[in-house]
């Protein structure tokens, strides 16, 4: 907060709100806030007046920390809740002061942060949308474990999919296990939901990695590719592998085999030190050799989070990005190539060591025929 010359700290992202307080409910569809204060012991959660016992029962929290606004500021009915808010923040005399708010969080809209502006004219905003996503990318030893194990999970669920996957079946049926799969977890590992849907995609969709399933069958001659997460404690792992039902084409071996090589040159190339640009470009320079040239990003910090994505919204390997690597951090590296009417993903998420990089999750790392 001193580097970003703030007093107050202004959270609506809910991972970051877990992060720093504990806090864990899906309430995050609704206006809800932590502020840091510099000078005071513990933040003050502001929320929904239902989900204050949400807030007793998994923050560490004192309870006259925790403050509620009551439904007549929702949707239009009367005022918003940042209208309370900011009511809270006069009252504790922080209305002229430096407030730095989340302005490219997901769960803080345009007509919160005019109403606040509009309620504080005196105070001084400033955008701090990566300041504790930042502090998150280093993971304790703790939240490493919790990714390993959500790293099981993954393959877990993983397996379910290519046990499920077959000619004639249903493609929300497989679905449908692999979400039974990752709710349930591995062997001595609880799971939990996944922040992204699965993405399973057959045929021409494989061309989109961001579509989601169809209602059709799966014909027994094509290439399906699956993009999953394992969850536990809310720590994601997420993982990718390229399904080929039937005998591949000699293009899809083609384009098997320079994802697959280009995704262990680039984890071969993983030590502390250099940036998440030079990754990126040991990647270009990987798949050039196999015909290829694209520049899109192939990775993104994860960790803990909440719907709707599983990244942390702070460094990404691609050229532009000087993010130095540093041990403990953790990505998730997903080096697909789409084409017109067919595309290859292979992905893992690895750790970050002092000497080079830990994938975390143990799976075949190549196209699955079947």
């Amino acid at each position: 907060m001193d580097d970003y010359e703030i007093d107050v700290l202004f959270i609506s992202n809910a991972s970051n709100m877990n992060y720093l307080t504990g806090y864990d409910a899906y309430s995050f569809y609704v206006p809800q806030t932590l502020l840091v204060i510099k000078g005071e012991e513990q933040p003050i959660w502001i929320g929904r007046r239902m989900d204050v016992n949400g807030a007793k029962l998994t923050t560490w929290l004192d309870e006259d920390q925790l403050h509620f606004y009551t439904d007549d500021y929702l949707y239009g009915i009367g005022n918003h809740p940042a209208d309370m808010m900011a009511d809270l923040l006069k009252k504790k005399e922080l209305d002229k002061r430096r407030i730095g708010v989340e302005m490219g969080s997901y769960y803080f809209s345009a007509i919160e942060y005019e109403t606040l502006k509009s309620k504080l004219p005196n105070a001084y905003f400033s955008d701090v949308t990566t300041l504790v996503g930042n502090v998150r990318m280093v993971k304790s030893e703790q939240e490493l474990q919790y990714m390993r194990d959500a790293a099981k999970n993954a393959e877990n669920a993983m397996q379910t999919a290519i046990d499920s996957i077959g000619k004639g079946v249903p493609e929300n049926e497989v679905v449908a296990d692999i979400y039974r799969a990752q709710i349930t977890g591995a062997e001595g590992v609880d799971g939990d939901y996944p922040s992204i849907v699965p993405f399973l995609l057959s045929g021409e969709k494989t061309s989109s990695p961001h579509l989601t399933w169809g209602n059709g069958v799966f014909n027994g001659d094509e290439l399906v590719t699956l993009e999953l997460a394992g969850v536990h404690k809310r720590y994601h792992s997420p993982l990718s592998r390229t399904f080929k039902l039937g005998q591949m084409t000699d293009r899809e071996k083609h384009l098997s085999d320079a994802v697959k090589y280009s995704l262990n040159t680039t984890l071969d190339a993983v030590r502390p030190g250099i940036t998440c640009g030079d990754l990126a470009e040991v990647w270009s320079e990987a798949i050039k050799e196999y015909g290829h040239e694209k520049y899109d990003r192939l990775g993104y910090s994860v960790g803990l989070s909440y719907p709707p994505n599983w990244g942390e919204h702070t460094a990404s390997i691609r050229l532009e990005d000087k993010t130095i690597l540093q041990p403990n951090m953790t990505f998730h590296l997903i080096p697909g190539i789409w084409e017109e009417d067919r595309g290859v993903e292979l992905s893992e998420t690895f750790v970050v060591t002092e000497n080079g990089c830990e994938t975390l999750a143990d799976f075949p790392r190549k196209v699955i025929e079947k």
